[in-house]
């Protein structure tokens, strides 16, 4: 999503849509912004002589990955809405949404905030859901003191859909608050006081992208849940297979069928057949029913990608599947492997296929708009399938390029530790780790005062003028959120306005999570 352009409303009218934002290609986007090099250069070299921190190097040279995990986790913490429980850690947020769903005489309460804004869209927070569920399920074991954290991570954002899912029969709730409106005020959840319309899929307004991604986040958090939580789990699974049955029998994007403007911001534009694939591969995963492996292959999800993210899931949807072909030794699914190593070769460097553009630091450049999320989703499956190689003894080449399981895992180190301070401007973009990270986050909980500090109401506008324009820096630390990131030229200008580079997502630190912890138990400290 990302494309904040009525966050800045005052600021230009020239601003691309986000329609155009999300649709546009790295070569398109990249035109936007440019930087001096050699500037970058001397400033980054500067500030990695002057300023050391021990949580940015442990002993061993490598960033402290496991100290990373645990920011990263508690960022989902400031993206709560709802009814905050006595063990909320990040104590500048407060109680919020509390009568969100009431516009339909439904409970909508809970869930996450996509960023830095007030509204709840159940596309990027299912798909966000999903992937929490991958970090736990394939790399839990490394996450140690922490795996209880993922957990509560995946449950407070599987509560919500199982509720959203749950309301009325044959109907999912897929988005609270109206978006251009939201976007014109400048507000704290708290205070959010413009409209909280509420959005659904059904049999008449069919969503199968929203309801397959919904299905799939389901379907993976009750296999999170199925060894602590057995009833938990179940209703979970049970309610995957319904929402999956409302996806498949009603076929249609959401964007075209649930009206108002929340189908804009977050529109599917590869479709829906890659959630369809993606939900049956999880549904797969955790019934072993043969019948989603017979849809799998009647789905014809057979386009070439280099980018997985919460709109195209074929990329993920391959890398999952080869699980099962090459740790299960499934033969009949060797053409998703062989499309998921397609992927990685469209990625690597030096690989003779790829269609991937690096910047001069070395960082994977997708997109001018939030490309750091595509960076995350990357690093994940790199990491992932290094695992199913490396436990099948499994290799492949790209049109001659040997790859490896180290091959893969190396990719993944670069472009972890690129986010984490190791590039040109010496500049974590996780905010709170090391030394120097972004103070100026777009995020409107963290740039305004928070409601112990300041009770008092903060109105729409009173919020741009005191808070959004101010060059002060944030007054509440987000811990462990990533924002958006450099542009392709390893530039950041660390400008709250600048909500392409500025805005952290719950999507881009999810898969980051299980990347994190991955690295965390090859690097301990």
């Amino acid at each position: 999503m990302q494309c904040r352009a009525l966050d800045c409303m005052a600021m230009t009218s020239a601003l691309p849509s986000r329609a155009a934002l999300a649709a546009a290609t790295p070569r398109t986007m990249s035109s936007m912004s440019s930087s001096p090099r050699a500037l970058v250069l001397v400033a980054g070299l500067v500030v990695s002589l002057l300023s050391g921190s021990s949580h940015v190097v442990a002993a061993d040279g490598h960033p402290d990955y496991a100290d990373a995990l645990g920011k990263a986790l508690l960022f989902f913490q400031g993206q709560r809405s709802g009814q905050l429980p006595p063990d909320q850690a990040v104590t500048w947020r407060s109680n919020s949404g509390l009568s969100d769903g009431s516009a339909a005489n439904v409970d909508l309460t809970g869930g996450y905030y996509d960023g830095g804004d007030n509204v709840k869209f159940g596309f990027p927070m299912a798909f966000t859901t999903t992937m929490l569920s991958w970090s736990v399920l394939e790399h839990g074991g490394k996450m140690k003191s922490r795996v209880g954290e993922a957990r509560a991570a995946v449950r407070w954002a599987a509560d919500y859909l199982l509720k959203a899912a749950s309301q009325a029969p044959g109907t999912l709730y897929v988005g609270v608050g109206e978006p251009d409106a939201d976007h014109r005020c400048w507000e704290r959840p708290e205070d959010a006081d413009t409209p909280r319309t509420v959005y659904a899929v059904s049999a008449s307004a069919p969503g199968s992208d929203v309801a397959g991604e919904t299905a799939a986040a389901l379907a993976a958090a009750s296999l999170v849940f199925r060894a602590s939580d057995g009833e938990y789990s179940r209703k979970l699974l049970d309610k995957a297979r319904d929402v999956m049955e409302l996806a498949v029998r009603s076929q249609g994007k959401y964007s075209d069928y649930i009206g108002g403007d929340i189908g804009a911001y977050y529109q599917s534009y590869s479709g829906y057949k890659d959630e369809l694939l993606w939900a049956s591969a999880w549904l797969l995963r955790a019934t072993k029913n043969s019948s989603y492996l017979g849809y799998i292959y009647s789905l014809g999800a057979n386009d070439g990608v280099d980018m997985f993210s919460w709109d195209n899931k074929l990329a993920g949807a391959r890398v999952l599947l080869s699980r099962r072909a090459l740790v299960d030794g499934d033969s009949t699914l060797e053409p998703f492997r062989q499309q998921a190593e397609d992927y990685f070769c469209r990625i690597l460097p030096g690989s003779p296929s790829s269609t991937t553009q690096y910047t001069p630091g070395g960082l994977m450049h997708k997109s001018g708009d939030a490309n750091l999320q595509y960076v995350a989703s990357a690093s994940f499956l790199l990491a992932t399938y290094a695992k199913y190689m490396a436990v099948s003894k499994h290799t492949f080449s790209c049109q001659g390029l040997a790859v490896t399981p180290k091959s893969l895992r190396a990719l993944a180190k670069k472009q972890v530790d690129y986010i984490l301070g190791a590039n040109p401007q010496g500049m974590s973009y996780m905010v709170g780790f090391g030394a120097r990270w972004p103070q100026r986050i777009h995020h409107r909980a963290s740039s305004m005062p928070s409601v112990a500090s300041h009770p008092a109401h903060i109105g729409c506008q009173e919020g741009f003028q005191n808070y959004f324009y101010s060059a002060a820096a944030n007054p509440n630390v987000h811990t462990g959120a990533v924002v958006g990131g450099p542009d392709e030229n390893d530039a950041f200008p660390d400008d709250r306005g600048d909500y392409a580079r500025s805005e952290p997502t719950t999507y881009t630190n999810a898969p980051l999570v299980g990347c994190l912890a991955y690295l965390a138990g090859a690097y301990k400290s």
